[in-house]
């Protein structure tokens, strides 16, 4: 890996990361932890696209940050411990470094949800990027007829963003309901996967886009659930950012059919991927 730079020469080289400081770190499950980097000033991302972090000496992966595109001068990016990169990443200390590349691919599509009902189906750590997107709608909510978020998580001990749930739930507009596959003494909450807090949602099919992110065997039957209660293909929304690598299109471990998911996505209509054979694989 070349060493990270912050001139301008970074431009010119799309494998070249950038220094980002990381200023906090928070737990927010055993296996999961929100890392906040302090970033140069002149990077932006629109919410929805990803990027790549490096971290010196080992790899990078993919990630999309989970934070406010507002916020110019951090990054928030929540990550589940699942490899060596993943690892490292979660024994960072406050004033180490780690490279950033990009932004890439394409963001959620925001004009094109103004004047709907937006319904949120998180499941697990895909809430993460779909935290952005809820940021992105609460600063211009008057443009949207209601936010309905619906989050599924295994146990009441790997809910993500536990503090920042009910503070939502309060916002005019905004519904949310959790739910969990397995609870215990201290969950009052629905028990069950995500698709049964799917029914009696308070929106207007009609006047109604989905959007949905997490493992790919939740996003299928989401999927499968949203079509079923009304919802069309065109409206349901997929951040399909499974095996993503290069970040760039140049390595085609991303492929989605005849789509790179880094680069024509990763956020695709249900109608461009219903024809794909194996898209959940």
């Amino acid at each position: 890996m070349n060493k990270m730079s912050t001139s301008s020469h970074t431009e010119k080289n799309i494998y070249q990361p950038f220094e980002a400081t990381v200023v906090d770190i928070k737990e927010e499950t055993p296996t999961i932890k929100t890392v906040v980097l302090k970033i140069r000033s002149n990077f932006s991302f629109r919410t929805g696209q990803f990027i790549e972090m490096t971290v010196p000496g080992l790899g990078e992966a993919p990630f999309t940050p989970s934070s406010d595109p507002g916020v110019k001068t951090s990054i928030e990016v929540t990550i589940m411990k699942v490899g060596m990169v993943t690892e490292k990443i979660h024994g960072l200390q406050k004033e180490d470094t780690v490279g950033i590349r990009g932004p890439y691919g394409k963001g959620y599509p925001l004009d094109k949800f103004k004047g709907k009902d937006v319904v949120i189906v998180g499941g697990g750590v895909g809430l993460a990027p779909l935290r952005s997107l809820l940021l992105s709608l609460f600063s211009d909510i008057d443009n949207y007829r209601s936010i309905c978020l619906r989050y599924g998580a295994r146990t009441p001990a790997d809910v993500i963003y536990k503090e920042l749930l009910p503070e939502w739930a309060k916002k005019k507009k905004v519904d949310v309901v959790t739910t969990v596959d397995i609870g215990d003494p201290s969950w009052k909450g629905n028990v069950g996967l995500v698709t049964t807090i799917l029914k009696d949602l308070p929106v207007d099919m009609k006047q109604a886009v989905a959007v949905v992110c997490g493992p790919p065997i939740m996003m299928k039957f989401v999927t499968l659930k949203l079509l079923d209660i009304g919802f069309k293909p065109a409206d349901i929304y997929l951040s399909m950012e499974k095996s993503m690598s290069c970040g760039v299109g140049k390595c085609g471990h991303c492929r989605v059919g005849k789509f790179y998911a880094c680069k024509d996505g990763p956020v695709f209509t249900y109608e461009e991927l219903k024809d794909i054979h194996d898209i959940w694989d």
